[in-house]
């Protein structure tokens, strides 16, 4: 299958997925991924917590590394500069 720039950069040029990938955006991800682990792990506990927690993992390892999962799954960079690139 053959994509067009636009129909495959169509979320990574989007305001949602530039913020994402912001300094800001980033910070924003780690955070959350973090509050989801502590409170998997610390309140809710048993095997929903750890479900909760192993969520969690996913936007804190997401903006650790600078990825955007989300442009990836639409067809679009995986990398945040790539997805940054994409505004310009």
């Amino acid at each position: 299958m053959t994509r067009t720039p636009s129909s495959h950069n169509w979320f990574a040029a989007s305001r949602l997925a530039q913020a994402l990938n912001s300094t800001a955006g980033r910070i924003v991800r780690i955070t959350a991924g973090a509050a989801l682990i502590l409170g998997g792990l610390l309140a809710v506990g048993g095997l929903p917590g750890l479900i909760l927690a192993a969520i969690g993992l996913v936007p804190l390892l997401a903006g650790s590394f600078d990825v955007c999962v989300f442009s990836a799954l639409f067809g679009g960079p995986f990398r945040g500069a790539g997805v940054r690139a994409c505004a310009r």
